[in-house]
């Protein structure tokens, strides 16, 4: 078989939850050989969020795919560490700034040990600043970054998600920046530090705000499910108690979408040539799509916006994506067998498809430490001396 696009890449992984762990994730989906490092008596906390059956976390089968898991204890461990670290590509660690360092593990540290180590430091507020050695999750950068503000109904509070989208969008950022800097190492044979700050990638995909706010002093509002962008865009009942989603982003399509509906005139009024302005009229453009669709059971609307190629989608529950016929044509969800759940444990397949190096699910999250005694085993540590640091507590 063809390697995989990141075969040959050693990915060391000391980091909890998720930004970090996922972003090694990304890159194991795609060959590279992760591997997890945790605690020896406290495991990766991301193994108690979530659904558990039989006393085994479910979210980290996800988190935890295509990586070997050993147990260490960095503060006591730290000549092991730099063994490992010697012998990998990336380190992916997400400690409060200071703390590899107060254990002689810093950066400068780690790359006299290996020139050509990328370090990838995922902290909630970057490695400077005044509020960089504070504790912080994904929900602060949430909050932080603008997106609770302009998350939820009008006369409602600032509303934050009910999963982690900052820390996802920080491990896609993750995943791309270690490949940048992985590419700027194939040029100059050096590794580097990464700092990446959770506060930072989400703020960039809440789009334009930033300038429109300098440049005209314009702050977005709560709008509920609207956009100030365009309208008709919101979420409809339909007659049967289903909720589709409808988007007219382009100009085209929403003319598409009135005249579905019956109202081809809005067409010929002055304000609906440009989204923004539809906006300014979304009661009226809601009240002729919300009533067409509220007399129409699901299946037929989504008949009806086919014929007319009008933007529609289903608003799903998990259990409308486990059986909706597009992600089942596109494979999204697969099932890996799984030992320590005794079977198959489905899950998202890896995030797209590449026509000549697909990437691949090789196994689910293993069990706490699965691997420690094959990973120090590589590095030259002995039975004995394993004894020796289990027996200490070090592993």
């Amino acid at each position: 078989m063809r390697p995989a696009p990141l075969d040959g890449v050693k990915v060391l992984e000391a980091a909890t939850l998720f930004a970090g762990p996922l972003a090694a994730t990304f890159l194991g989906d795609f060959g590279a050989d992760v591997t997890k490092i945790e605690h020896p008596s406290r495991p990766d906390a991301a193994r108690t969020h979530g659904s558990s059956k039989d006393g085994v976390g479910l979210w980290f089968k996800t988190l935890g795919r295509n990586k070997r898991l050993a147990t260490l204890d960095l503060s006591r461990g730290r000549d092991v560490f730099l063994e490992l670290v010697r012998s990998h590509d990336v380190l992916v660690e997400n400690f409060r700034p200071g703390t590899l360092e107060r254990w002689g593990l810093g950066p400068e540290v780690l790359l006299e040990a290996n020139p050509r180590l990328v370090i990838a430091r995922v902290t909630a507020f970057g490695q400077v600043g005044p509020w960089s050695r504070r504790p912080g999750f994904g929900s602060l950068a949430e909050a932080m970054s603008g997106f609770a503000a302009v998350t939820g109904e009008p006369d409602g509070p600032p509303t934050l998600p009910p999963f982690g989208l900052a820390d996802g969008i920080t491990a896609l950022a993750t995943a791309y920046a270690v490949l940048v800097a992985l590419r700027e190492r194939d040029r100059s044979g050096a590794g580097q530090v990464i700092d990446m700050a959770i506060i930072e990638p989400i703020l960039m995909m809440l789009g334009g705000g930033i300038t429109a706010y300098q440049q005209t002093g314009y702050v977005q509002p709560r709008l509920g499910n609207r956009s100030s962008n365009n309208a008709p865009r919101n979420v409809y009942r339909t007659a049967d108690g289903r909720w589709v989603a409808v988007s007219t982003s382009s100009q085209s399509i929403a003319e598409r979408v009135v005249t579905l509906v019956g109202r081809a005139d809005l067409v010929a009024q002055p304000w609906f040539a440009t989204g923004r302005e539809r906006a300014q009229h979304a009661d009226e453009l809601d009240d002729a799509v919300g009533s067409w669709i509220a007399a129409r059971s699901l299946e037929l609307v989504m008949e009806e916006f086919e014929k007319a190629e009008a933007a529609v989608g289903p608003v799903h529950d998990i259990r409308g994506i486990m059986t909706d016929p597009q992600y089942a044509a596109l494979g999204t969800i697969v099932s890996v067998d799984d030992d320590e759940l005794d079977g198959p444990v489905q899950m998202q397949n890896v995030l797209f498809r590449l026509s000549a190096s697909p990437g691949a699910i090789k196994w689910a999250g293993r069990p706490h430490g699965a691997n420690t005694d094959e990973v120090l085993a590589e590095i030259g540590v002995t039975p004995d001396q394993l004894a020796a640091l289990r027996a200490a507590g070090v592993v």
